[in-house]
């Protein structure tokens, strides 16, 4: 099929390309508007997208933009042509009827750009199908590639370090201006925050403990922080717990009422009032919770690419679920399932461009040291755990073993991965009662 073809029955509009442009050309004033709704690859012709990537580029480094400094910009980067370029921008702005219905021209490129990418994605799992896939890997495909359309995202080649360093600089503007002292989400323990810089996107986050350690309540700390802070979705799946177990546990930690009362219902006056604040507040929140005891990774990859404005997805835990689109292997070789569902939580971390903060058991390989405290090798199936996790993190209370240690309810938060800084040891103070964990220099508030 020659180009002109292709061309041609490919969904674009040259006229609503040409108009963008134009409106930007004539009137500076439409450029905010257009940058804040256009990415370079919604203009499908090759020379209307470099004009728009020279404008980008300007805007983005708040230099004048006109016929003349976009021309000159184009010679810098050497999309300049000496027989066509400059002819075509006088050309641009008098084909344009009038800047001030950019936004129409907007509307019509954005549609087209949908299109383009429906029209690919069609393609890409026609040709999965026709291959010998799976229907499971087909389907999962048909997710990704429409949560990717829905997002905004088209599927992503090799990409010019010029492109990516306009990212880098909107986000490097988005930290200065903003007021918050770690970029990404709150974990509600702020020393461990300015550790690790908060929970950042598309970070995967795994926090491990011996069973009874409190990995599940310092999970659901971080999810009623960033539930209740955030202004986002926050997701729970529980391959252990019910939905109501974990309430209770939320509840507990949100009005300081000892967990043992809520379990067996035996409320004071008092109790019954700080319960029900609790209850308003946790209803106000954005915690969604999933207690499917047989979930896959693909089951909550699917479930998540639902969920509008999400901020965070915590799992509880690891080794409870089954490998990524229910592969099965000879022999039980359960190290290898492992490190399939790791490394797909890393792709579903980036893709939904989200942390996930994943717990997992640790083995007892620990207990038969004099020093107690976890260490890498002691993840249970390790693996590529430790490889494709960003940030690991082990939960450690000397009470746990020492029956008669001076401090039973000193925690530490020992950080023993850490791509985003240094490791090191965060002191907590857990409080049993509450199945909470809080700075050692907080107290909690009663109502």
């Amino acid at each position: 099929m020659d180009e002109e073809l292709l061309t041609r029955q490919t969904p674009h509009s040259v006229e609503a390309e040409q108009a963008v442009l134009g409106s930007m050309l004539i009137d500076a004033r439409c450029v905010p508007e257009v940058i804040d709704k256009l990415r370079p690859d919604d203009f499908y012709l090759r020379h209307n997208r470099e004009i728009y990537e020279s404008i980008y580029s300007m805007f983005n480094f708040s230099q004048t933009i006109d016929p003349v400094t976009v021309l000159e910009d184009m010679k810098q980067k050497g999309t300049y042509d000496e027989n066509q370029s400059r002819n075509y921008v006088l050309q641009l702005m008098d084909a344009t009827p009038t800047a001030a219905n950019v936004k129409e021209y907007i509307s019509i490129l954005r549609d087209k750009t949908l299109l383009r990418r429906v029209a690919e994605a069609a393609g890409e799992l026609a040709a999965l199908a026709q291959s010998g896939g799976t229907g499971q890997d087909v389907l999962e495909a048909a997710e990704q590639r429409i949560y990717a359309i829905r997002q905004g995202r088209a599927s992503r080649g090799l990409t010019p370090i010029s492109a990516v360093l306009i990212d880098v600089y909107d986000r490097l503007t988005e930290l200065a201006a903003s007021d918050k002292e770690v970029p990404g989400l709150l974990t509600g323990l702020p020393d461990l925050d300015r550790a690790i810089s908060g929970l950042n996107k598309s970070d995967l986050i795994l926090l491990a403990a011996r069973p009874g350690m409190g990995k599940t309540s310092m999970a659901l700390n971080i999810l009623l922080e960033a539930g209740k802070k955030s202004g986002q979705n926050v997701a729970f799946f529980s391959l252990e717990m019910s939905r109501e177990q974990l309430a209770l546990r939320l509840i507990s930690s949100e009005c300081f009422v000892d967990n043992k009362k809520l379990v067996t219902g035996r409320l004071s006056e008092s109790d019954w009032e700080k319960v029900a604040v609790a209850a308003d507040a946790l209803s106000r929140s954005k915690i969604l919770i999933d207690d499917d005891s047989t979930v896959t990774v693909a089951d909550i990859s699917a479930k998540c690419r639902r969920v509008e404005n999400l901020g965070l997805v915590v799992i509880d835990y690891l080794q409870l679920m089954q490998s990524a689109g229910g592969r099965s292997y000879g022999g039980e070789n359960r190290q290898q399932v492992v490190s399939d569902i790791s490394r797909s939580l890393k792709i579903m971390a980036k893709e939904l461009n989200v942390p996930v903060l994943c717990l997992s058991q640790l083995s007892r390989a620990n207990e038969s040291r004099s020093d107690k405290r976890p260490m890498l090798s002691d993840l249970r199936e390790s693996g590529a755990i430790e490889q494709d996790a960003d940030i690991v993190m082990f939960l450690y209370r000397e009470g746990y073993y020492e029956k008669e240690s001076p401090n039973p309810n000193l925690a530490e938060c020992i950080i023993a991965k850490n791509r985003h800084g240094e490791t090191g040891t965060i002191e907590l103070q857990w409080l049993p009662e509450y199945t909470t964990f809080s700075s050692i220099d907080d107290r909690h508030q009663e109502y």
